[in-house]
């Protein structure tokens, strides 16, 4: 056992013991540790987005549209938008930036954040829907129509599983009959693939905390008391 002489690891292991203690009760040196946490992930990513978001795509090429050029030189003007190269058209989303922040003030201005969180929530939607149906919709779909009879015994019998699961698991949601007879039974069939699905997920999360404290612990016996 050879204890750490490194103040870092001291601090990680203090505030990693204060994250613990929660597992006895409610105490203030774990309300002292998810104060910190959260206020330290607040900064840093709020830090993180002005480099990376706002000053690359608003800041810097509004500097560059107000001295008469941006970022296609060739092009001149405060509003010559290209794909690219929106020049003084980026004041309208930093204005509706701006605006979410009346919500905090309130009052008679807080219902101008209701416009920005319109556009966002829209937007956002409208990104997403498509970007989900190709993502996930589409890559379903044809996974779903492969040939039954594979190269291996193994293969042939997994995508046998596979249909039975997927048209099983669609019949559960068809409520136009009562599920009675065959319908009955593939639904409940579907109801079991749902569940073993289900299962599954909430297994693997279980399994990515378990190494996150397993990785603490392997921290606190290894990095901090000195245990190999």
């Amino acid at each position: 056992m050879h204890l750490s002489t490194d103040i870092g690891t001291w601090l990680a292991a203090f505030l990693t013991l204060c994250a613990f203690s929660f597992l006895y009760k409610d105490n203030p040196f774990y309300k002292f540790a998810e104060h910190l946490f959260v206020g330290v992930s607040a900064g840093y990513y709020i830090v993180l987005n002005y480099w990376t978001v706002i000053r690359p795509n608003l800041e810097m090429p509004l500097i560059r549209a107000f001295h008469g050029t941006g970022v296609n030189a060739d092009r001149t003007g405060l509003f010559a938008a290209e794909l690219g190269d929106y020049r003084g058209w980026l004041l309208v989303p930093g204005l509706l930036g701006v605006l979410l922040f009346t919500r905090l003030v309130g009052g008679k201005v807080g219902w101008l954040s209701r416009w920005p969180l319109a556009v966002i929530i829209g937007v956002y939607a409208g990104i997403k829907t498509t970007g989900f149906a190709q993502g996930d919709f589409v890559a379903q779909v044809q996974a779903s129509i492969q040939p039954v009879v594979q190269q291996t015994p193994g293969a042939t019998f997994s995508m046998i599983v596979f249909t039975v699961g997927l048209i099983s698991a669609l019949l559960f949601f068809f409520f136009s009959r009562e599920h009675k007879g065959a319908l009955g039974v593939a639904s409940r069939t579907g109801m079991y693939f749902l569940m073993i699905g289900f299962g599954a997920g909430y297994g693997f999360t279980v399994m990515s905390r378990i190494s996150l404290l397993i990785g603490r612990l392997q921290f606190l016996l290894e990095n901090w008391l000195g245990f190999h």
